[in-house]
């Protein structure tokens, strides 16, 4: 009787087991471990500020597929910084969001948190987090324009072993200004930018991210595709840290920018830049 009630037992256990792994199995694939920090890979001997791709550096090392008129922004724009000013990058000083592509250049480490319905990627600086949808919905018939922009999403299973480990990504319906770097290497000011990411896992290194960025774009001659890379931080201790533009030195009075100086007052950026107008303000005789 002891044995015919053990089998039965081992019976019940066995069928248990089988029911939660055809339920499991019926839930579709599983999501990729995308846990931890997740730091911008650096190449080595570039140095210098970020670059959108990451192989060569920033601004005209880029060689961005740029229309001759976008090519002349970003010269504008390098001509003006060389003065003193911000030139197409004049936004960012204002402690503007930066948005896409900029956003995911990583000068700190993002963050990226996985569920059945939305990615979300969390940033920590002007630009707070990226909200990825992978609901199945389908693109409203109106969106509000933002720095981040609308991204909809698809997780794939490429090599078929029951786990997702691509996650595709389109982003549209964007506001601006916005630039792909520091120098203000420029996008069409039109914001019918429109970005298509594989985001993965490396195949030999699950601790290397890849997302491959396809970038279309009124001021580029032709989609354009990089490799971004970031590297992950497993250490359950690191520190998060936080960016707000907050003392910031840059003052803007209409199209002109100055700098606060450290004992309080207002200096020209560039040579023989004329003061702010004062005629709202009392005047003092002399």
């Amino acid at each position: 009787m002891s044995y015919r009630s053990s089998t039965g037992a081992f019976a019940l256990a066995a069928a248990l087991v089988l029911t939660i792994g055809a339920a499991r199995a019926a839930d579709g694939p599983q999501y990729p471990d995308w846990k931890g920090a997740w730091a911008r890979f650096v190449v080595p001997g570039l140095g210098g500020q970020p670059s959108f791709d990451q192989t060569k550096p920033w601004g005209r090392g880029q060689q961005a597929p740029l229309t001759a008129e976008y090519q002349k922004v970003l010269e504008d724009s390098i001509a003006d910084q060389a003065q003193g000013g911000e030139g197409n990058y004049i936004d960012h000083a204002r402690c503007l969001a930066a948005g896409m592509p900029l956003m995911m250049i990583a000068f700190r480490p993002l963050e990226f948190v996985v569920t059945p319905d939305t990615t979300y990627i969390l940033i920590g600086s002007e630009d707070h987090y990226r909200r990825i949808f992978t609901d199945g919905r389908d693109w409203p018939e109106e969106i509000e324009p933002t720095y981040a922009g609308y991204s909809i999403g698809k997780w794939t299973d490429e090599d078929g072993d029951g786990r997702y480990d691509m996650l595709e990504v389109e982003t549209r319906g964007f506001k601006g200004r916005r630039a792909y770097d520091a120098t203000g290497l420029p996008l069409h000011y039109d914001n019918q930018s429109v970005f298509k990411e594989r985001i993965h896992l490396d195949k030999a290194d699950s601790n290397l991210m890849h997302d491959e960025i396809t970038v279309i774009d009124h001021a580029l001659t032709r989609p354009w595709t990089v490799d971004k890379k970031y590297v992950r931080s497993r250490d359950r201790n690191r520190q998060w840290p936080e960016f707000i533009c907050e003392n910031n030195s840059q003052i803007f009075v209409g199209d002109e920018h100055y700098f606060l100086s450290a004992d309080g007052l207002l200096m020209p950026t560039r040579r023989d830049q004329p003061p702010p107008d004062p005629r709202y303000f009392k005047q003092t005789g002399k």
